[in-house]
C-alpha cells in the first residue's frame, strides 16, 4: 500500500493498494482514477497503515481510499464501515469525512 498525506487546513489521507496505483477504472458514468501524484508517497505494511489511520482521524483528516487491502487497513483502523464503501469494476473505495 501506498500513503500520501496532503497537508493543508485540514489534512487528506490518501491510501491505495500499490497494484492499482495509476490506472482508472469506469463503470456508466462512475469513474475512479487512482492518480499516482495523489496516492503515491510512502510505501507501508498494513500495520503502519492502521497506525497512521487512527493517529490522523483524531487529528480531523480525511480520507480517500481505495483498494481491498486498503479498505480493510481502514476498517481495523476503525474509520470505514461495510456501509460506507462503494464500488467500481470491483474495486472498493470510500470518501471519510471525520
Amino acid at each position: 500500500m501506498y500513503i500520501k498525506i496532503h497537508r493543508s487546513y485540514r489534512n487528506v489521507v490518501a491510501l491505495a493498494d500499490k497494484e492499482i496505483i495509476g490506472k482508472k477504472f469506469e463503470e456508466g458514468k462512475r469513474q475512479l482514477d487512482v492518480r499516482e501524484n495523489f496516492y503515491k508517497d510512502k510505501e507501508v505494511t498494513h500495520e503502519e497503515a492502521v497506525k497512521i489511520l487512527q493517529l490522523q482521524s483524531v487529528e480531523d483528516a480525511t480520507f480517500n481510499i481505495v483498494g481491498k487491502k486498503s479498505i480493510a487497513a481502514a476498517i481495523e483502523a476503525g474509520i470505514a464501515s461495510q456501509e460506507s464503501i462503494s464500488v467500481i469494476k470491483g474495486i472498493p473505495f470510500t470518501l471519510i469525512l471525520v
